[in-house]
């Protein structure tokens, strides 16, 4: 990762619209899954490396399938699934 100050937090999502992430900061970050009718929400402390390479992945933009997403589409679907 670059030496970038990035601002927390930042959201993506998987192209597909069934993974969105609430990136809190370098270690942990919030994941939704949409399951069917169902929603499942997971929080990620990164501990291990492959943990916290995969925040890194999250962060750039290198990574195909990862895109942009807003807090206002995370927030949203919280509500929407009672999480």
């Amino acid at each position: 990762m670059s030496d970038k100050v990035t601002d927390f937090p930042q959201y993506r999502k998987l192209s597909n619209d069934k993974v969105f992430y609430r990136i809190n900061n370098d270690r942990q970050f919030d994941e939704i899954q949409i399951i069917g009718s169902k929603a499942r929400l997971h929080t990620v402390e990164a501990f291990q490396y492959p943990e916290i390479l995969r925040i890194q992945d999250l962060l750039s933009y290198e990574v195909e399938g990862f895109i942009l997403s807003n807090e206002k589409e995370f927030d949203d679907l919280l509500n929407y699934y009672s999480l």
